[in-house]
């Protein structure tokens, strides 16, 4: 009988394993086996911590000053998307922190070394056009980042997967209100 999984042979026994555990202790969880560059993927993360900071800052700010008759809706999903954009800072803070590095949360730089921008819109439909497009850079910024992480960094990749996953619904939400306050659907049926 043709065992597929037995014909692959273990990398390293289970004694090898142990010791190579207890080697090391100060690197936490980076062990010889992590295949990416730790210097290169903490200071990509410091990008995505700091987009996601601006993102933070952009949403709260519209979920406070938006105003208008039909403005209480967009101003609950703002604060909610501001809310999960929090989330998403610590978990790449947490990421960076794992790897060695010390997150920059620092304000100063922190609209240089975001790859969205800050911009507070005139109006109601403004704000939502400018989350939207902050939501389609972190797409797209992202789906570049786990192309580059592959299989070097599944931790990380799996981190910006779950975290893209959250953007393009919020992408998805902020074309749903323009679509609600302007009128017109921004895609083609197909």
């Amino acid at each position: 009988m043709n065992d597929q999984a037995g014909d692959k042979p273990f990398l390293s026994d289970v004694q090898t394993l142990r010791a190579r555990a207890r080697e090391h202790l100060e690197d936490g969880a980076l062990t010889p086996a992590y295949g990416g560059d730790v210097k290169k993927t903490i200071e990509i993360l410091q990008t995505v911590l700091a987009t996601e900071l601006v993102c933070v800052l952009r949403y709260t700010l519209h979920s406070i000053i938006a105003s208008g008759i039909s403005s209480q809706g967009p101003k609950a999903e703002f604060a909610e998307h501001a809310k999960e954009e929090h989330a998403h800072a610590l978990a790449v803070a947490e990421r960076i922190t794992q790897l060695g590095g010390t997150p920059n949360f620092s304000p100063e730089g922190l609209a240089s070394r975001s790859a969205s921008q800050y911009v507070e819109g005139e109006n109601l439909v403004d704000m939502i056009k400018e989350n939207l497009i902050a939501e389609r850079i972190a797409v797209e910024h992202y789906r570049e980042l786990i192309r580059y992480f592959g299989d070097d960094d599944p931790t990380t990749r799996v981190m910006l997967e779950g975290i893209l996953t959250v953007e393009e619904e919020h992408a998805d939400d902020m074309h749903d209100l323009l679509v609600a306050h302007e009128g017109t659907p921004m895609l083609e049926d197909a």
